[in-house]
């Protein structure tokens, strides 16, 4: 009995999630993210004040709201296995993170430049609210793209990791940009080691193969079909840090992040025309 209790509970919360991102997709995906980029820059510029530069809370603020669509999305779909996925993941997430910041393996050494809220053990406790949402955008949307060839593993599972680690190739440079991390020795890939993206290549496989045990792939490209805003995240992926990378010339980014746009108008869901006519029926006249 406390089972269904629990399950007619998440469904209703569900259900107020869904029409809350529904009622509001132009401003998460849009608005904040555009907005975000601005802040962002202007921090990295030195043209906001001390208190407002950088500030912890309205980056989280910021990265929770944009969030939110994919949030809504998955919530569904939660069962035990997905929450121990999910879990799991997350501890990899801070524990890879946590060698790579004190030993400088595996993706080269490195320190943050800038304060992204609480930290345990010097890494910051949001840490898996930047890296999961991440790589289950790439899933979603290579699912997506994949069609029918997506329900072989031998396809899905390389196809999205090397999406993953094609994303890394465009936040990074934006990150560098920005001083939110800082890699000692520099890189040649606008200041990003090769070594960073070797390790890459070991968390977007982790990522990869946790998520595609986690989740009921069926399941899960039912709901992405039939959920308009579940790749809303990636929306403001492209907005945001193609925005960044332009500002400060990282050209290659800018068409990596011009891709990822290219698959979700491929897809259907980068449809922000139709977002401002739902919004402002008078746009229409």
């Amino acid at each position: 009995m406390s089972e269904a209790r629990a399950t007619g509970r998440l469904h209703a919360a569900s259900n107020r999630l869904d029409a809350l991102v529904r009622a509001n997709r132009f401003t998460i995906a849009v608005v904040f993210p555009l907005t975000g980029a601005v802040l962002l820059v202007a921090s990295a510029e030195g043209l906001l004040p001390e208190p407002l530069a950088f500030n912890s809370l309205l980056v989280l603020l910021g990265i929770l709201v944009m969030r939110s669509p994919l949030v809504a999305g998955v919530l569904p779909l939660f069962d035990r296995r997905a929450t121990a996925g999910v879990a799991g993941l997350a501890g990899y997430a801070y524990a890879i993170e946590f060698v790579g910041v004190h030993t400088g393996v595996p993706y080269g050494e490195f320190r943050y430049g800038v304060d992204l809220g609480p930290t345990l053990g010097g890494i910051p406790l949001a840490l898996p609210v930047f890296f999961i949402p991440l790589v289950m955008n790439a899933y979603l949307l290579c699912l997506l793209l994949l069609g029918r060839r997506a329900g072989n593993p031998l396809v899905r599972l390389p196809v999205v990791a090397a999406a993953v680690i094609t994303m890394d190739l465009a936040l990074d440079p934006g990150a560098v940009a920005l001083g939110f991390w800082v890699y000692a020795d520099g890189g040649a890939f606008y200041g990003v080691p090769s070594s960073n993206y070797l390790g890459w290549v070991l968390s977007a496989t982790v990522a990869v193969l946790a998520l595609d045990w986690a989740f009921d792939r069926d399941r899960l490209l039912a709901r992405v079909e039939s959920c308009e805003f579940m790749l809303d995240d990636l929306v403001s992926f492209v907005i945001l840090w193609g925005g960044v990378n332009a500002w400060f010339g990282n050209w290659i980014p800018v068409f990596v992040v011009a891709l990822f746009g290219a698959g979700l108008f491929w897809t259907n869901r980068f449809d922000v025309p139709t977002w401002r006519l739902r919004r402002w029926p008078s746009l229409r006249n």
